[in-house]
C-alpha cells in the first residue's frame, strides 16, 4: 500500500514557516515540526495532562505581572529548516502574549512531561533544541512507577548554549529565580 494511502501527502514533504503559518490552530494541534517534517503526536492521556496542569497552574500563580504560564502551543525554535516543538508547559514573556510565532527569546522555562514512546525525544532530541535555541531552564517530568512524578531541572550555561544539571525534585517542585513556588506533586 502506498504511503499516500496511510498519510496525507502533505506529511511526506518538507514544511516552510510560511506554509506552516497558513494552517489553522486545528490543523497545528497535535503535531511538530523537526526539520520541517510534520511529526504527529498522540492525544495525550490523563496521566501525561495532569502533571502539565498543575506545574502550568502554579508557574502562572508564582509568575507575576511579567510572565504567563500556559499550555499547548508552539515553539518556534527555527525558520529554515522548520522546528516548531510544543512544550508540555511554557513560561513566557507576557508581553509577547499576541506574537505569533512564539521565539525562544520570549521563553523563560519548557517543561516535557514523558509518555511512553517519548522517552528518547524528551530526554535527548528536545534537550538539546531547546538549549541550542538558547531557553533558559528545561525540565522534565517523569512518570515514577510509584505514582509520584520525578521532575528533573536543568539550567542553560549560554557559553556552552547546553544544560548543566540543575535539582531533582520528587512530590513537592521549588522552582528557582527569577520567581518562586512550591507545588505538590504527590497527588497527580
Amino acid at each position: 500500500m502506498p504511503a499516500e494511502m496511510v498519510a496525507p501527502a502533505w506529511m511526506h514533504t518538507q514544511i516552510s514557516a510560511e506554509q506552516y503559518d497558513s494552517w489553522s490552530e486545528e490543523q497545528c494541534a497535535g503535531i511538530e515540526i523537526m526539520d520541517g517534517m510534520v511529526v504527529v503526536s498522540p492525544s495525550a492521556s490523563k496521566r501525561h495532562n495532569r502533571p502539565a496542569r498543575v506545574l502550568a497552574n502554579a508557574l502562572d500563580a508564582a509568575a507575576g505581572p511579567d510572565w504567563n504560564a500556559d499550555t499547548d502551543f508552539d515553539v518556534r525554535l527555527q525558520d529554515v529548516p522548520l522546528t516548531n516543538r510544543r512544550p508540555d508547559v511554557i513560561v513566557y514573556r507576557a508581553a509577547t502574549i499576541d506574537l505569533t510565532p512564539t521565539r525562544p527569546e520570549h521563553v523563560l522555562l519548557v517543561v516535557e512531561v514523558v509518555s511512553p514512546g517519548s522517552e528518547t525525544t524528551d530526554r535527548i532530541v528536545k534537550v538539546d533544541q531547546y538549549a541550542k535555541a538558547g531557553i533558559p531552564f528545561y525540565w522534565r517530568v517523569e512518570q515514577a512507577a510509584t505514582g509520584i512524578p520525578i521532575v528533573y531541572t536543568y539550567v542553560l550555561d549560554s557559553a556552552s548554549r547546553a544544560y548543566r544539571d540543575g535539582e531533582v525534585f520528587t512530590g513537592t517542585v521549588k522552582a528557582a529565580a527569577p520567581f518562586s513556588v512550591t507545588v505538590d506533586l504527590g497527588d497527580v
